[in-house]
């Protein structure tokens, strides 16, 4: 057994292992490193959600195997969201399936369509899952521009007139991870009326509905008239209602590619522990507040980044949404690529933040800041990357010494 398994060795090296192994060795050196990189939410789970577990736990009936598509009240819950929040109506029993997180329920409707060498478009950047997703299943990703503009509407029609096979899937991410791009219903129109044309199915992940600051709200693709016929749609209760560890999210939409993902899904699990499938469906019933509470950490948070990174010399665009901003590397560093300067911000700053390389080769240039630390974090972090920058490292020159050397 020498020789690399096939699926592992089509999938890329995971760059933010090298940033991980970075910082667990500064750690272990007993240096305090801020960490930036990793959209782990360490906002508390609201009270009376876990309060909800509690009391659903102690029934031993709560304990038995559960469904694998949700518990029915969960669904209700769901649909009940997506009706009062984007006036659109879901059938619970056909139209929703209960994932083990989005990111779960993406893998898994990529198991599901998905057949040997079909092709997927997927923007560049954009979370890692959209693509290995569909490699994992054996397909192959064709890059499209991940602003939702004109470039966008003109490569996924180059595409569909290029590319043997056709296309058989598009992916939109929006609000974006990493970039915070933001789309809106007039884009929605195009890709909707492009995809029904080309009888191409629409992936949409949501994951950051809630995660605004300015502005409308994000919409729905499935908004969009037409839209259910082509379309399903991910999202998450991680960032929504901090409860990334409870692997809570939603694929809804089409009924055929609903039915085809639990049907994937029944062969390879039992469903979310049915308390914290309890838990979820209360949260979604009755936390409106919780939600306007996470919203507003993460809007003041957003703020004092981009004052204070701005203030120590790091230029950081203000996102209008999302829990992350994805700004340019210094100009002095962009040569290095984005891995090696994140490694060297640990170094030099005790920053950790997460290499644009890692959510694809048109993100090299960028590093993505999570806003996982409280606003003392962040100010502190911004003071050491001041005093980095002030430092007159030079990569430019510490190669070409490094290259004289040898």
């Amino acid at each position: 057994m020498s020789e690399e398994f096939h699926k592992v060795r089509r999938l890329p090296p995971y760059v933010f292992e090298e940033v991980n192994k970075k910082k667990a060795a500064a750690r272990a050196r007993g240096v305090d490193i801020i960490d930036l990189g990793m959209g782990n939410p360490d906002l508390p789970t609201p009270k009376f959600v876990v309060d909800k577990l509690c009391e659903a736990i102690r029934d031993p009936r709560t304990h038995r195997y559960s469904a694998s598509k949700g518990i029915a009240g969960l669904r209700r819950a769901q649909a009940a969201y997506y009706e009062r929040r984007f006036n659109v109506k879901l059938n619970p029993d056909t139209q929703i399936v209960a994932a083990l997180g989005s990111k779960e329920g993406f893998a898994n409707m990529a198991q599901a369509i998905t057949a040997p060498g079909d092709v997927v478009l997927c923007p560049n950047p954009t979370y890692p899952i959209h693509a290995f997703g569909f490699l994992m299943a054996g397909g192959t990703i064709r890059s499209i521009p991940a602003k939702p503009d004109e470039d966008f509407l003109r490569a996924i029609d180059r595409a569909v007139r290029h590319s043997i096979p056709k296309p058989i899937a598009i992916i939109l991410n929006y609000p974006s991870n990493p970039t915070a791009y933001e789309a809106d219903l007039d884009f929605y129109k195009e890709v909707v009326k492009f995809a029904r044309e080309n009888e191409i199915i629409i992936l949409s992940d949501l994951a950051y509905a809630e995660i605004f600051f300015d502005g409308a709200p994000p919409p729905s693709v499935l908004e969009v008239p037409g839209a259910m016929d082509v379309t399903v749609e991910f999202t998450s209760m991680s960032k929504t209602f901090s409860m990334p560890g409870w692997r809570v999210g939603f694929a809804v939409g089409n009924e055929r590619l609903i039915a085809a993902l639990a049907r994937v899904k029944s062969y390879l699990d039992y469903g979310a522990f049915t308390p914290i499938q309890v838990a979820a469906t209360a949260a979604l019933n009755a936390g409106d507040a919780a939600v306007e509470e996470v919203r507003s950490i993460y809007r003041h948070r957003r703020d004092v980044m981009v004052e204070s990174f701005g203030r120590a010399g790091f230029e950081v665009p203000p996102p209008s949404s999302t829990m992350f901003a994805w700004t340019q590397i210094p100009e002095r560093f962009r040569a290095m690529g984005s891995l090696e300067f994140s490694k060297l911000l640990i170094e030099k700053a005790d920053v950790a933040v997460a290499p644009g390389i890692g959510f694809g080769e048109y993100g090299d240039d960028y590093v993505r800041i999570a806003l996982v630390e409280n606003e003392h974090r962040l100010r502190q972090a911004a003071r050491n990357i001041k005093r980095f920058l002030a430092s007159g490292h030079d990569p430019v020159q510490k190669a070409s010494l490094a290259g004289a050397s040898q």
